[in-house]
Parts: structure tokens; C-alpha cells; sequence
């Protein structure tokens, strides 16, 4: 069995799965991370997150890392599925420590005190289709996968 980090299918669905969901990700990761796109930089997201949020600085700190370093890795399709697992567990937990109290639906009209988890629950469906499909066409994990004997690792 060839490495599951870099195995994928040669498909369309994996490359617009994980395109779709980096390009969708990296605005929200690069305001945590670089304070791009009206964004508050990093050190201005931990503080929100460790003192406001109460969340343990580990906590905001993969976040942070999963939500910039991931999108840019789902961009060029490099460890796709690790990346994809890392968004499902992420999302989880902030539908079950943000989102959950707000209902279903999107605040669109701005009627009420925050944001349901719609958009979290979109975010792990299209998750879990890379971890299924892996990187698909055009990727770096296709490229590696093709370049590189596992078999020495077994």
C-alpha cells in the first residue's frame, strides 16, 4: 500500500474539492495570520483567542497554522488528506465552541447574536471528499506519488 499522505486519485473531483476549499480558506487564514483581507494579524488573533475566547494557547495556535498553512497547502495539493483531516477536526471544534448556540443559518441578515455553523458544516463535507479522493489532478502529492518508492518503507 502506497503512503496515504501522498496517495491520490487521479481524478477532477479531488483537484476542485481541495482548490475550492484552499482558495475559500486562505483569506480567513492569512487575516489570523498576516492581518490580510481587514484581518488582525497574528499575535492580535492569539490574544482574542487565549484571552477573550479562553481558548489554551496550543488551541489558537494550530488554528492559526492549519487555516493559513493548510489552504496554501491544499492550493498546490500537497498532503491533501492530512490537511483534510486537520480542517474536519478543526471545524468540529469551532461549530462546538463558537457556532452551535447560533442555530443553523448564517447570520446574512445580521438578526441575530452570531453565526450558525452552516458554513463549518460545508467546510468538513468538502473535507472529507479530499480525504477521500486525496489531491487529484495537477498536485504536488500526484507528482510525488509518482516519483518516490514507498515500498522502501514498508
Amino acid at each position: 500500500m502506497k503512503n496515504l499522505m501522498f496517495n491520490t486519485n487521479d481524478d477532477w473531483a479531488g483537484f476542485i474539492a481541495r482548490i475550492t476549499l484552499g482558495i475559500v480558506l486562505f483569506p480567513h487564514g492569512a487575516q489570523k495570520m498576516l492581518g490580510m483581507f481587514g484581518g488582525q494579524g497574528f499575535s492580535e488573533t492569539m490574544n482574542v483567542f487565549t484571552t477573550h475566547m479562553e481558548l489554551p494557547w496550543i488551541v489558537a495556535f494550530s488554528t492559526i497554522c492549519i487555516e493559513f498553512f493548510g489552504s496554501i497547502a491544499l492550493i498546490v495539493g500537497f498532503a491533501s488528506r492530512v490537511w483534510a483531516i486537520a480542517f474536519i477536526f478543526l471545524f468540529l471544534g469551532i461549530i462546538f465552541t463558537v457556532h452551535i448556540n447560533h442555530g443553523f443559518f448564517m447570520n446574512w441578515l445580521g438578526n441575530q447574536e452570531g453565526e450558525g455553523y452552516e458554513y463549518a458544516l460545508l467546510i468538513i463535507g468538502i473535507s472529507f471528499v479530499v480525504f477521500i479522493n486525496g489531491s487529484g489532478k495537477k498536485s504536488l502529492d500526484k507528482l510525488i506519488n509518482s516519483k518516490i518508492d514507498f515500498s522502501v518503507f514498508k
